[in-house]
C-alpha cells in the first residue's frame, strides 16, 4: 500500500511551479531514511506527473494538534530524536528541508514520525549558503529574514534545526513562542527576534527547557543544529540512538487505529472541486484520444483532397 500524490502539469506551469516539483523530485530520487517519507515509484502522463510514496496512516501532527491531542514531554523527546536523525541525515545529503512544521511531520501507525514535503528544500555543497526566502514565516529562523533585509552572508543547515524547536514548543504549549503571521513584514520579524524573550512553561522539566533554548538560540553559531549537539544534551543522555533508529522505542501518543487521521469534509471538498478529478481520468483521456484521431483523419482526408 502506497500513497499517491499527483500534480496537474498545466496548474504547475500557470502557478510558476515547474521548478520546484522538478527540484523537489530530484532531492527524492537520491534520499532514503526511516523517518522520511520515501519516494518509491514517478511517472506521468498526458495531464499529470505522479508521485508514489510511502503510505502513513497516523495523519500529520497539525491535524492532531487541531484535534486537542495534548503531546506529553516524553512523546515530545521522541519527535525530537527522530527529527534530529532525519535532519541530521539530509545534511550529510547537502539538503536543508527549510519547512519543518507540525504539517510536514506524518505518523505512521505506531506513531512515529516521518519529514515530508520537499516542495522549497534546496542542496547546498562545498560550504555554499542558501540566500532565498522560503519556507512558513512563523518557523523560519531569524538568519533567513536577516539575510533578505540586510542582504547578509545567506544561511545553511542551522535553519532546519530552529523549525524544529519552534514546533517542538507548539506540540507542548499548543501555540508557538513568537507571535509570528504569514502576514508579518520581514522587517518586523528582524526586529521582533531581537526584542521578544521567548516564555518557557514552569511545568516542563530544566533539561527540556535547556534544549530548546539552545534549539532557539537566534545566533546560528551558537544554535544546537546538529545531531553531536542533540546528543550531548543532558535532556536526552539517556537515549539509546540506535534503538530510535530500528523504531524500538514506543510513542507515547498512537493514532487511533480506526479513525480516519485527517479532515474528511476537507478531503470530500477537494474531490468535487476537481475540475479533473483522477476517478474519471480514463474515460476523459478516452475522449481526448478519440477527438484527436478524428481531428487527424478529417485533416488528412482534407489534405489529400
Amino acid at each position: 500500500m502506497y500513497a499517491m500524490k499527483y500534480m496537474n502539469k498545466q496548474q504547475c506551469i500557470e502557478r510558476d511551479e515547474v521548478r520546484n516539483v522538478f527540484r523537489e523530485l530530484e532531492i527524492l530520487q537520491e534520499i532514503e531514511h526511516v523517518f522520511l517519507v520515501n519516494l518509491w515509484y514517478s511517472f506521468q502522463d498526458e495531464e499529470d506527473m505522479f508521485m508514489v510514496v510511502d503510505l502513513l496512516l497516523g495523519g500529520d501532527l497539525r491535524y492532531h494538534l487541531q484535534q486537542n491531542v495534548q503531546f506529553t514531554e516524553e512523546t515530545v523527546k521522541l519527535y525530537i530524536c527522530e527529527m534530529a536523525l532525519a535532519l541530521d541525515y539530509l545534511r550529510s545529503q547537502h539538503i536543508i528541508h527549510r519547512d519543518v512544521k507540525p504539517d510536514n511531520i506524518l505518523l505512521d501507525e505506531q506513531g512515529h514520525a516521518h519529514l515530508t514535503d520537499f516542495n522549497v528544500a534546496t542542496i547546498i555543497k562545498d560550504g555554499e549558503r542558501a540566500t532565498a526566502l522560503a519556507g512558513t514565516k512563523p518557523y523560519m529562523a531569524p538568519e533567513i529574514f536577516q539575510s533578505f533585509v540586510n542582504g547578509g552572508t545567506g544561511y545553511s543547515f542551522e535553519v532546519d534545526w530552529w523549525s524544529l524547536g519552534i514546533m517542538s514548543f507548539e506540540l507542548l504549549r499548543s501555540w508557538r513562542p513568537y507571535d509570528i503571521h504569514s502576514n508579518s513584514s520581514v522587517e518586523s520579524l528582524v526586529q521582533l527576534f531581537s526584542t521578544v524573550t521567548v516564555q518557557y512553561a514552569s511545568v516542563w522539566s530544566k533539561d527540556m527547557i535547556a534544549l530548546l533554548r539552545k534549539l532557539l538560540t537566534v545566533n546560528p553559531e551558537h544554535r544546537c543544529s546538529c545531531l553531536l549537539d542533540i546528543q550531548t544534551s543532558t535532556y536526552l543522555a539517556d537515549v539509546v540512538w540506535e534503538d530510535i533508529l530500528e523504531k524500538k522505542v514506543e510513542p507515547g501518543f498512537v493514532p487511533n487505529k480506526g479513525r480516519l487521521h485527517c479532515d474528511p469534509t476537507f478531503e470530500l471538498e477537494e474531490m468535487i472541486l476537481e475540475s479533473r478529478p483522477l476517478h474519471k481520468k480514463k474515460k476523459r483521456l478516452a475522449k481526448n484520444k478519440s477527438r484527436d484521431n478524428s481531428k487527424d483523419s478529417s485533416q488528412s482526408v482534407s489534405f489529400t483532397y
